[in-house]
């Protein structure tokens, strides 16, 4: 999940327009001026996001320990307001659920959410054989009065790059 964050947020860097918002009571576009990972973490009484602030200055080790603290504060009841409000962008991971793709529902005011599975093994073609290999798919749910379908589409295809070359995420 660390590394997803961090793939996340640099992606998110690339692509501004999905680190955005919709103020549905002013009916504004709100682009936000930071990049806070909202990480959804399941409760008995339901589910709660931390947020994570900064992500794009954080390497993988604080984004490790920030998600553990935080989550960790969630399952005793005790993040304060301001751990789980104002997050720009989400993500949802039920991979190690057992999940293999889903349809998150976007946080608003954000505009959009990142739905992850879990990795499974599958036939893949490398160099015209067939080999054993891994997938995982993730899905993007975007607000289309802010984000169009281009920019949710470059966007992952940015984040998928990421992911595929983990080696710069450690960066």
């Amino acid at each position: 999940n660390d590394f997803i964050m961090r793939a996340a947020a640099l992606a998110l860097k690339e692509h501004p327009v999905i680190n955005s918002g919709y103020d549905s009571s002013k009916n504004v576009i709100v682009r936000f001026q930071t990049i806070d990972i909202a990480v959804a973490v399941s409760l008995e009484e339901g589910l709660i996001t931390p947020v994570v602030r900064h992500v794009d200055y954080k390497n993988l080790g604080q984004i490790s320990s920030e998600v553990k603290y935080l989550a960790g504060l969630a399952k005793k009841g005790e993040l304060k307001p301001h751990q789980y409000k104002g997050g720009s962008f989400t993500i949802s991971n039920l991979g190690m659920l057992g999940i293999h793709d889903f349809q998150p529902i976007i946080n608003p005011p954000q505009a959009a959410i990142l739905g992850v599975g879990g990795i499974r093994e599958c036939a893949v073609i490398k160099e015209g054989l067939v080999a054993v290999g891994k997938r995982m798919m993730v899905s993007l749910s975007s607000d289309h009065r802010v984000i169009d379908g281009i920019h949710a589409a470059t966007f992952l295809n940015t984040l998928q790059r990421y992911l595929e070359n983990p080696a710069v995420l450690l960066i």
